[in-house]
This record gives structure tokens, sequence and C-alpha cells, in this order.
């Protein structure tokens, strides 16, 4: 009997783990860290886990709505073993000492007395443990090590992986994790199995997003250099918030190639660095060990770019003619993005140009929606200032759209459909939209603490 138990604590994109229970064997899938909650209220609900009772952990990707709570799991689940591919292992060392030094500043700043969740000495000790394993390579787990496992590429980032699973009774179970099936600039689209699925567990982030019928990246692309282009040329300065696993990356080496082609002038500077300048070092060392566009291309001996100044040093001064790729995608507080949008916001000739996604109730989602003129306030204990700058979103998505994901669905055929880490809307599209296609398909919209029998 297989059973599934959505233990993230929530019904939406938030703390990411389940638990899967193989005929005996209890595994859990991803150890995330709620982003739009703090404190206790952030983790996954490990109270439904028995003490010592998890023999497996994957992780699909470094992400922290996908990593941010390992280090306590493992610390509650000392016996279970944990994998997760090279790359992913390697980001994830990194994206976890990074979030040990934010959590401790929120406990200065903010008193949340609960941060940090781990110090950087549990990390040393905790990291070693980890039982990296490449794409395709087909492993055993569990105290009778009677699960088959394999990792398959997602082609969302760098490392980030789809997981297989095959019980002793041969019933099949596939977590596609974050998934992007069409090609990045730098990383191909995921190598997903097209057959053999008895249930898939599937992402939803964009069900609710419509995208239109004749989008194509390379003319989204273009859009993007032309409005960087015209920027420069009226003397302003451009603003791009980013995540700094992935979409940094993208658009780093999309600048480069702008510049290459004559669209934007060669010698215009570009700011770069922080954690997204330590995650591209990373980027480059798995160039030739992971699936890749261009398995030679090397960012950060290829781009030239300027360095964002170390935290405690002279504030960062924004210039016209400048580039800026700058962190927290969200535009959060005290983030260089939220910061340097202060400068950018009151002149006409500046632009803020958005490349993925941002939360509504972020500074960069009440950015995207500001009409011209509006005063907007990015911090709390700031003075608002007028949006005048010109603010563009692009779509250069990690995640398939939703079309894509029910086309993959109705490929596989499963028997059991499990649609987790998206919004309520937009697990409701896709539960009717699959359910049209298969419906024949037991499927599952999991409530949080909720246990699930699937189909054998």
């Amino acid at each position: 009997m297989i059973r599934f138990t959505n233990i993230s604590g929530a019904e939406e994109i938030g703390a990411n783990c389940y638990l899967l229970d193989m005929e005996g064997t209890k595994i859990v899938l991803d150890s995330g860290m709620h982003p739009k909650r703090e404190g206790m209220a952030a983790m996954p609900d490990f109270d439904k886990l028995e003490p010592n009772t998890v023999e497996a952990v994957f992780l699909s990707h470094s992400h922290l709505d996908h990593l941010g709570t390992l280090p306590v799991l493992q610390e509650k689940q000392s016996c279970a073993e944990v994998y997760m591919t090279p790359a992913c292992a390697t980001l994830s060392e990194v994206m976890l000492h990074n979030s040990v030094n934010v959590m401790s500043a929120k406990r200065l700043d903010e008193g949340i007395v609960e941060y940090p969740f781990f110090t950087h000495t549990d990390l040393d000790h905790l990291c070693d443990s980890w039982h990296p394993k490449h794409y395709n390579e087909v492993f055993r787990v569990g105290y009778r090590q009677n699960v088959l496992a394999s990792f398959y590429d997602a082609g969302h980032i760098l490392g980030s992986a789809g997981v297989f699973l095959e019980s002793e009774s041969g019933h099949t179970v596939f977590y596609t994790g974050d998934v992007q099936f069409e090609d990045q600039s730098i990383i191909p689209g995921a190598d997903f199995p097209e057959d053999g699925v008895d249930t898939l567990i599937m992402e939803c982030t964009r069900g609710a997003y419509e995208r239109p019928t004749d989008y194509k990246r390379e003319e989204e692309l273009e859009r993007f250099a032309h409005e960087v282009r015209d920027t420069l040329e009226r003397g302003g300065a451009v603003l791009i918030p980013v995540f700094a696993i992935g979409k940094s990356q993208e658009i780093l080496y999309n600048l480069h190639r702008f510049k290459q082609k004559g669209i934007i002038p060669p010698q215009t500077p570009v700011y770069f660095g922080g954690l997204s300048a330590k995650v591209t070092s990373l980027y480059d060392r798995y160039s030739a060990l992971t699936r890749r566009i261009e398995p030679e291309f090397k960012l950060k001996e290829e781009i030239d770019t300027v360095p964002l100044p170390k935290k405690g040093k002279a504030p960062l001064v924004c210039s016209p003619g400048n580039i800026y790729v700058v962190s927290s995608g969200m535009m959060t507080e005290k983030t260089l993005s939220n910061l340097l949008a202060e400068q950018i916001l009151p002149h006409e000739r500046n632009s803020i140009l958005f490349v993925g996604y941002a939360d509504p109730d972020s500074p960069a989602g009440m950015l995207k929606v500001a009409q011209k003129g509006e005063i907007v306030k990015m911090r709390r204990h700031a003075q608002p200032v007028p949006c005048q700058c010109s603010i563009k979103s692009f779509d250069f998505s990690g995640h398939a759209a939703r079309e894509v994901l029910v086309d993959y669905a109705v490929k596989l055929n499963p028997k059991n459909i499990v649609l987790v880490h998206g919004d309520p809307e937009a697990i409701e599209w896709m539960r009717t939209s699959i359910s049209e296609k298969l419906p024949e398909a037991h499927i599952i919209t999991p409530i949080s603490g909720e246990t699930y029998t699937l189909k054998s």
C-alpha cells in the first residue's frame, strides 16, 4: 500500500514537504521553509512524523521553499539518509549557510527568537552526511533496501531533479519537484520519464496563469533587450531584481549576449555580486558536468561585471548608464534591490525590469501593479517616493506553463495524480483541466496533514 501525506503546513506554495509511505518504507520529499511566514510558522508540520521513522529524504532542488528546513528534519530524523544531485548538494550548502546569516539578522532586527533554526557548525556536520547521486543513477533506499530510486533532470535550475521511486511490489511514483520542460538560455528543458509512472506528484506553480498562445521566449528576450537599450539611450539606469539561483545567471548571460549583438553598448557597466556571484561560480564549476546549452561557456570568465560593495562599506549610489542585476527578486526590505529602487523610482529616465515571479504582497509585487505617479513606500521606516520610472515585466519563468504540465500528465496517464506546489486557484485549474482529459485518474489535491491512500 502506498500512502501520501502533505506535511507542508499549507495548501499553497509554502514549506514544501511530503511524506510517502511506500509499503512500510517512509520517505520524505523536500523540506522547505515557507516564504511568507516567519519563525516556527515557516516550518513544515514535522509533528506528523514519528521520531526516527523516516528512512530516506529526497531533495529536488536548492530553493529555500524546498530546502530551508532540511537541517531541522535531519536533526529530528537522524537515521534518515538524505539524497540529492551533486550540483544540488553544493548549491544547498551555500544557500543554507546564507540562510543562517539571514535568520540571525532577523533575530536581532525583528526579535524572532526561534531564529536561527540551525547554526553554521550544525550545517558543517549535517552536510557531510548527504548522499549525492547523479542523474539516471539507480540506487536502493530504506532499511530493507526495498525501494529503487533515481533522479531525472528537471530543467529548473542547476542540479534540480525529479524523483523516481519504485516499491517492492512494482508501484512507481514520480515527483516532479519544480520543472521547466522548455529550454532556458543556459539550462535545457527537463529530461523526464515519458511512461511507466503509476503515481505522479506534480507542481502547479503557474496553474492560475494563462500564457499568451503566441508566446515565444526569443521574442520575449528581444523585447527585454530593447527595453534595456532604450533606458540606456535616454540616459537612465536599469534595475533588474533577481533571485540568486537561476534568474541571476540567465540575466547575466543574456546581457552579455545583447552586448555581443550590439543591442546595448559593450562597455555598459553591469553591477553584480553577493550571493548571486557565489552561485554563478558554482554554475561554472558544473558547466561540463550537467546538461547545458553551451557546455564550454563560463559565466565568470567570459562576462565582465562590476562587483557590488560589501556589507558595511559605503552604500551603492545609482548612476545613469548602469545596469544593476541584484537580489532579492521580491525586493525584500534591506536587500540591495529594495534600497536601489528608492533611487531608481523618482526619475522617468530609469527602468525597473521584472524577470520572474513576485508575490503580490512583496515590495516587488506592489511595484508591478503601481501606476505612474503613484507614491510608494519600499520600506516600513522610510519616506515614500513617487513612482516615475518605467516598470516592465517579462516572462522568463523557470516553471513549466500550465498547459505543458497538463500535457505531461496526459502523456504519462498515471493511476494517481497528486497536485502540489500551487495556490488554491492554480491547483483547481489544474485539477479541472486534467480531470477532463483523464477522467479515470485518481486526482488528489492534498489538504495539509491529511493522508491519502493511492490506487495500486
